[in-house]
């Protein structure tokens, strides 16, 4: 009887050490969540100061650019990036930069170009960007870190260490932890609510929605299929295409002085085929996620479209009309899966209203 008694004893202390264990497992990760939203809204961490992560990556824009803007300009006046500034919302989600040899295409990496195999090299790379935010080195990143209000609990978490490499890292990994909190990736819009039965489609969206999965083709790369990390629905499979977008005559980056310049001599965007050295992948960018698209205004790599309604139509007429300029890198466009789709204005409409059912942030009537 004693030695049930112990075995119990030492069952329960166990189970309560496991679930002590589990505890501050989470309550280490909100710590580090909130330590990134810190970070990811201090403008003091640019050079000079006055631009943060947010500046080009609001919450109220689905973490776009607040100001609609083709690209941001960075911390320094009158320079720009040459590209739109992609949602962050759920690139956690985002596989490592990989070719799939069965499908023949390039899967994955951050950034339009998928430069990036990580939110944490994600993370690093703007607070060094000459036209983003400007710091020169990470040194100059972790001294402005350490003049912060929140330094102190920031040592509190990871340590102080006078290694700015590893101190970089831990600046990195509080932006990641952000990045990668409910905040960022909440999957909480009207289609999610009713793939759990908690909202009915209207008719207009449910068109919408078959449209999407049939006559326009959208689900061949926005696909409906549930992501195999994120167990839900993420409208993208991560692939690379040339869309046909034209050049924006409205991108400042043409205007940058000649060292910043990011663009080919003819001021072209390579997109994939710089970062892999391959000229059939050039003018080809990552799919992106259709979640939070109402939101996520301009659109394409260039900001080359204003409205959605722009790009749907785009999408339906790109090689039967006249109304927009040649591709901006013709070799590569997709002729397959867009250009002539033979939508009415009905249906373009309401392939828009069932986009718009993806925008996060929707609470369910009472009944």
């Amino acid at each position: 009887m004693m030695k049930h008694k112990l075995l119990f004893c030492v069952l329960l202390l166990g189970s309560f050490g496991l679930i002590s264990c589990i505890h501050d497992s989470g309550n280490m990760r909100k710590r580090k969540e909130l330590l990134g939203e810190q970070l990811f809204h201090d403008t003091s961490l640019s050079e000079p100061a006055g631009q943060s992560c947010a500046t080009c990556h609001t919450l109220e824009k689905a973490f776009t650019d607040v100001d609609s803007r083709p690209v941001s300009e960075g911390a320094v006046k009158g320079l720009y990036s040459q590209r739109n500034a992609m949602t962050i919302s759920y690139s956690m989600y985002v596989p490592d930069l990989y070719y799939d040899e069965s499908e023949g295409t390039y899967v994955g990496g951050l950034f339009w170009d998928g430069r990036s195999p990580s939110l944490h090299s994600q993370a690093a790379i703007p607070f060094l960007n000459p036209v983003e935010m400007g710091n020169h080195n990470k040194c100059m990143v972790v001294d402005k870190v350490k003049r912060t209000p929140y330094y102190s609990e920031f040592i509190r978490i990871y340590g102080e260490s006078e290694n700015a490499d590893s101190m970089y890292f831990y600046i990195t990994d509080a932006l990641a932890a952000y990045q990668s909190s409910k905040k960022v990736n909440s999957f909480s819009s009207k289609y999610d609510a009713y793939k759990k039965g908690n909202y009915t489609m209207t008719k207009q969206e449910k068109l919408g929605l078959e449209l999407f999965q049939n006559k326009g083709l959208c689900a061949e790369c926005h696909i409906l299929d549930r992501d195999v990390r994120a167990h839900r629905t993420l409208f993208t499979d991560h692939t690379y295409d040339n869309l046909g977008i034209p050049k924006n005559p409205e991108n400042p980056h043409y205007n940058v002085p000649a060292e910043y310049f990011l663009l080919t001599s003819d001021s072209i965007d390579l997109g994939l085929g710089a970062i892999v050295n391959k000229a059939e992948e050039n003018g080809k960018f990552r799919v992106p996620t259709l979640r939070n698209v109402e939101l996520t205004a301009p659109y394409g790599h260039n900001g080359y479209f204003k409205t959605l309604e722009e790009i749907v139509h785009f999408y339906n007429v790109r090689d039967v009309s006249n109304e927009f300029p040649p591709a901006e890198y013709t070799a590569t466009v997709n002729k397959d899966e867009l250009g002539d789709l033979k939508l009415t204005v009905d249906e373009e409409e309401a392939l828009v209203a069932f986009m718009k059912t993806l925008t996060d942030g929707y609470v369910r009537e009472k009944d």
